[in-house]
C-alpha cells in the first residue's frame, strides 16, 4: 500500500482540498492517514427525533421505505444543514466514482465523442487506448454499438455502452467520412490512460508544460515532460495552469520539490484552532536555474494555486494572466464501506508566506486579461437558429462570426439577414451544407477556427513567452 492507500483499502481518511467551478470538481490529498475515530452515541433530543422519523417512516409509511436509502438521506442531509458547498456527502456509486477521478485510468476503448446534430462523432483516439489499435478513426459516426442503435441515446447512456470488463469486446458500426456504407470494428476493452500533463517545446528553447489537473500520476507525467524538454535544448519554462482545478496533494508537492529551494515552505494546512499544523517543506535534490513563468486565471485553484504560490514566493517564478479563484479550505474525506464518501472541511492552508488565499485568490506579477471572444460561452449540443431567432445564443454566435473575420450587423441578437449572410458565406468557405441556418455542426467548426485563433493571439502565453526571453537573455549576458 501507498502513503495514500489503495482502492482496495475501502476505509481510509485523507486530506484535501475540493473546488467546484464551471462544473470542475478538484481538490488536494494533503497525505494524512488515521483510523477512524469510534465516536460516543449522542443521547439528546435531536437524535431521538431522527430515531423517531426513521422508525415511523419503515413501519408505517404506506408506499414502503429502504433502510439505506433513509440512512443516506439523512446523512446527506445532516451535511447538508452545514451550508458548505464543500462538505458533501456521496452515497454509493456516487462516491466511487469520486474516488476513482483521481485514479490514473479507467476500463473502456478510449475515444472522444461530441455530439453533432443528434449523432456522436468520434473527436478524437485517446493514445495507448484500445481504440487506437482497433481501426477507429477520428470523425467516424457511431451508428450501433452491440447490434443495437445509438440513436436517443445520451452521454452517460453511450458511455456505459462503451465500458466495461477488462478484456471483453464491444462491437461498433460507425459511417466513415468518404465511404458508403457501415463500417464494423470490434474494440477489446482494456486500461485508457487519463493523462493531466503535455507539453512542447516552443521557439527561443522555451519548454511549455500545461498540467490540467493533479492526479496519481501527474510527477511522474511532468518529470517525462520535463526530461524531454532538456534533452530538445530548453532555456526557460512556462507552466500553464490555467483552468486547473487541483487535485492530489502529493503530486504537487513532489513537482514542487524541483523548483523551491531545500528546505523551504511549500504550504501549510492548519487545522481547527491550529491544534495541528502540517508543514511541508521541499527536499530539492538539485538546484533549478531556468527562468519559470506561470499561466493562471479565474480557475485555477487549489492545488494548482499551492504550486503557483509556492514558485511565486520561493523561487522567483513570474506568475501571469489573471487572479486565482482562491479555494483556501481543506477537506478530510472518508470512503465507507458500500463506497459513499463523506467530505468535510477541516482545516484552511496558508502560502509560503504566511498568506490565507481563500476567496483571496493569488495576484498574478503581471496582470493579462484574455480576449473577449475566449470567454464566450460553449454552444450546447441540439443547436438550431435560423432567421428570427432571438437571444443570448444569437449573441453568442454573433461574437464568434466577428471574432473571426465574418461581419453580422449590430449584432443585437436577433437573427437578421446580415447574420444569416455571415453564416452562409462561413458554410461555403469550409465546404458546409449552405443553409444560413446555425447547427451543431457548423457550430462546431466555428468553435475550431475560434481555438486555432486563440492559439496564435493568446495574449497570457505571449506575455509569459516574452518574460521568460527577457530573463534568458539576462542570465545569459550575466554569464
Amino acid at each position: 500500500m501507498n502513503r495514500f492507500g489503495e482502492k482496495a483499502a475501502k476505509q481510509r481518511r485523507v486530506t484535501l482540498v475540493a473546488i467546484m467551478a464551471i462544473l470542475l470538481l478538484g481538490g488536494f490529498v494533503v497525505g494524512r492517514l488515521s483510523m477512524l475515530v469510534q465516536y460516543p452515541i449522542i443521547k439528546d433530543q435531536a437524535f431521538g427525533n431522527l430515531s423517531y422519523a426513521y422508525k415511523e417512516i419503515m413501519n408505517d409509511y404506506l408506499d414502503g421505505a429502504k433502510s439505506k436509502a433513509l440512512v443516506d438521506g439523512a446523512a446527506e442531509g445532516m451535511v447538508g444543514s452545514l451550508q458548505d458547498p464543500y462538505s458533501v456527502y456521496l452515497s454509493e456509486d456516487k462516491g466511487e466514482a469520486y474516488m476513482q477521478s483521481y485514479e490514473d485510468h479507467f476500463v473502456g476503448i478510449g475515444v472522444e465523442i461530441r455530439q453533432e446534430d443528434g449523432a456522436f462523432i468520434i473527436d478524437n483516439i485517446i493514445k495507448g487506448a484500445p481504440s487506437e489499435k482497433s481501426g477507429l478513426q477520428k470523425e467516424d459516426a457511431i451508428e450501433t454499438v452491440d447490434g443495437k442503435s445509438v440513436k436517443g441515446l445520451t452521454f452517460d447512456e453511450l458511455k456505459s455502452k462503451l465500458q466495461g470488463k477488462t478484456g471483453s469486446t464491444v462491437k461498433l458500426e460507425v459511417q466513415r467520412p468518404g465511404r458508403s456504407g457501415m463500417v464494423t470494428v470490434s474494440v477489446k476493452r482494456g486500461d485508457v490512460p487519463v493523462l493531466t500533463v503535455s507539453s512542447a517545446m516552443k521557439a527561443d528553447g522555451i519548454g511549455e508544460i500545461t498540467i490540467s489537473r493533479f492526479a496519481e500520476k501527474t510527477a511522474k507525467e511532468f518529470d517525462a515532460a520535463v526530461q524531454s524538454l532538456q534533452k530538445q535544448g530548453m532555456k526557460a519554462l512556462l507552466l500553464d495552469l490555467r483552468g486547473n482545478p487541483g487535485g492530489l496533494l502529493n503530486p504537487t508537492i513532489e513537482i514542487a520539490n524541483r523548483f523551491v529551494p531545500k528546505g523551504k515552505t511549500i504550504v501549510q494546512v492548519v487545522y481547527k484552532d491550529e491544534k495541528q499544523v502540517l508543514t511541508h517543506t521541499s527536499s530539492q535534490k538539485e538546484p533549478w536555474t531556468l527562468p519559470i513563468a506561470i499561466l493562471v486565471d479565474g480557475h485555477t485553484a487549489s492545488s494548482a494555486e499551492v504550486l503557483t504560490a509556492a514558485l511565486k514566493d520561493t523561487a522567483g517564478a513570474q506568475v501571469v494572466g489573471e487572479k486565482t479563484f482562491g479555494k483556501g479550505i481543506v477537506q478530510n474525506f472518508n470512503q465507507l464501506k458500500d463506497g459513499s464518501v463523506l467530505k468535510l472541511t477541516e482545516a484552511q492552508w496558508r502560502t509560503p508566506n504566511g498568506q490565507w488565499i481563500h476567496k483571496k485568490g493569488i495576484e498574478p506579477n503581471v496582470a493579462v486579461a484574455p480576449p473577449d471572444y475566449a470567454l464566450l460561452p460553449r454552444l450546447d449540443p441540439g443547436l438550431k437558429l435560423r432567421a428570427g431567432d432571438y437571444g443570448d445564443k444569437v449573441v453568442t454566435v454573433q461574437k464568434m462570426l466577428q471574432a473571426i473575420g465574418y461581419g453580422t450587423g449590430t449584432g443585437s441578437g436577433i437573427f437578421d439577414e446580415a447574420t444569416e449572410s455571415a453564416v452562409r458565406a462561413f458554410q461555403q468557405k469550409e465546404s458546409l451544407p449552405v443553409t444560413g441556418e446555425m447547427n451543431d455542426r457548423t457550430a462546431y467548426r466555428i468553435l475550431d477556427r475560434l481555438t486555432a485563433k486563440f492559439q496564435t493571439e493568446d495574449p497570457q502565453r505571449n506575455k509569459a513567452i516574452e518574460l521568460l526571453k527577457a530573463a534568458e537573455a539576462a542570465a545569459s549576458s550575466g554569464k
